[in-house]
C-alpha cells in the first residue's frame, strides 16, 4: 500500500511562536510580471512602466517593481507551507514597509516569523495567528516586511 501525503498548511496548534519559516524556491521577477500586475491593478505609475522615464529618475535610474506585487508575492510564497487549506480568513495587515527597492530580474526570497497566536474567543475551533512576512532579494537586501493577522482552523 502506498502512503498518500497531501500538502497542507499548519493547523493552529502547529504554529510555534518564535519559529521562522524559510519559503523556497524564491521567485525571479520578470518584466512581464511587473507590467501585468501594474496594469491589472490600474497603477499608472511611470516608475513601474516607462523604462525611459525611470532611467532619468534618482536614485535608481531604472524601473521599480510594483511594491504591491512584492507584498503579494512574499505572502504568496508562504501559502503552501503555512496556510494552504487551513486558513479561514486574513484579518488584516499592519506595519507594511518597503525598505529597499526590488528591480526586474531580482529574485525575491521570503520568510515568515510566527509572532503571536491565541485561540479565538468568538469562533470555537479557530485561532488567530500573527505572522511577520519578510522579503529579501538575491543579495540579502531587505525589500519588504509586513505583519499579517490570520484566522486559522484548529485540528479537527
Amino acid at each position: 500500500m502506498t502512503r498518500e501525503i497531501e500538502q497542507r498548511g499548519l493547523y493552529f496548534e502547529e504554529f510555534e511562536v518564535g519559529a521562522r519559516y524559510l519559503h523556497r524556491p524564491g521567485r525571479t521577477i520578470t518584466e512581464a510580471d511587473n507590467v501585468l500586475f501594474t496594469t491589472l491593478t490600474m497603477n499608472t505609475q511611470s516608475l513601474h512602466l516607462d523604462a525611459a522615464f525611470a532611467a532619468t529618475q534618482e536614485p535608481y535610474h531604472q524601473r521599480l517593481v510594483n511594491s504591491m506585487f512584492t507584498l503579494s508575492t512574499i505572502v504568496g510564497l508562504s501559502v503552501a507551507q503555512l496556510t494552504e487549506g487551513t486558513l479561514v480568513a486574513n484579518l488584516g495587515f499592519s506595519e507594511i514597509a518597503f525598505p529597499g527597492p526590488l528591480f526586474i530580474g531580482d529574485t525575491l526570497y521570503a520568510s515568515t516569523n510566527i509572532v503571536h497566536k491565541r485561540e479565538s474567543t468568538s469562533r470555537p475551533g479557530e485561532g488567530i495567528v500573527t505572522l511577520e512576512h519578510v522579503g529579501h532579494n538575491q543579495d540579502d537586501v531587505l525589500v519588504a516586511r509586513a505583519t499579517r493577522a490570520t484566522l486559522v482552523r484548529m485540528q479537527p
